[in-house]
């Protein structure tokens, strides 16, 4: 099965870097799981991904604890960010904050996760290295994938057991819900 997602990883993102062009998500913003939240996990988005400046620097205006992941060996850790640019460090092409670690996680609330693909079931095509998948299986935040529109997929996605579907999708237009 990884051989599978492997071919459909490249796939996607050749399709991605060919079609890209830059969006707004802020259609999250109006969500009221995004809306009632007081502590958002999230990303900073880098080359053809769907863009979260706009949604993070909203997250921050509106008084939101934003928090961003860290790679700590093969696990993500999440660290609050402050908006400051000075205050995040670039490993290969991905941006992460420094500071102390949240040792909390049930404060997260929400969490903002990228993907290549989601199916209707809510299962994501991530980058393959299983970051997300180890992170999320600890976390009872809603759960949301940016995707540009046409990468919602009506075909399942392979996933294994240990992959976490997602609650939702957003495109730049619409945020849709995955029942379960």
């Amino acid at each position: 099965m990884t051989n599978q997602k492997a071919i459909l990883r490249d796939r996607a993102r050749r399709e991605r870097s060919q079609k890209f062009i830059s969006s707004s998500f802020n259609v999250i913003l109006k969500a009221p799981e995004i809306e009632s939240a007081t502590t958002i996990a999230s990303y900073i988005s880098y080359e053809f991904e769907p863009s979260t400046v706009e949604i993070n620097e909203a997250f921050l205006r509106s008084g939101k604890v934003l928090l961003l992941p860290r790679i700590n060996g093969d696990q993500l850790e999440w660290v609050r960010w402050d908006g400051d640019p000075a205050n995040l460090v670039t490993k290969k092409k991905i941006s992460e904050p420094v500071g102390p670690a949240l040792t909390d996680l049930s404060q997260i609330q929400a969490i903002v996760v990228p993907a290549l693909r989601i199916d209707q079931s809510g299962f994501r095509l991530g980058q393959g290295g299983g970051y997300y998948d180890r992170a999320l299986v600890h976390l009872k935040a809603w759960k949301i994938g940016l995707v540009y529109a046409g990468e919602l997929s009506s075909e399942v996605l392979p996933h294994e057991p240990h992959d976490v579907p997602l609650d939702a999708a957003a495109t730049p237009s619409i945020v849709v819900r995955f029942n379960r």
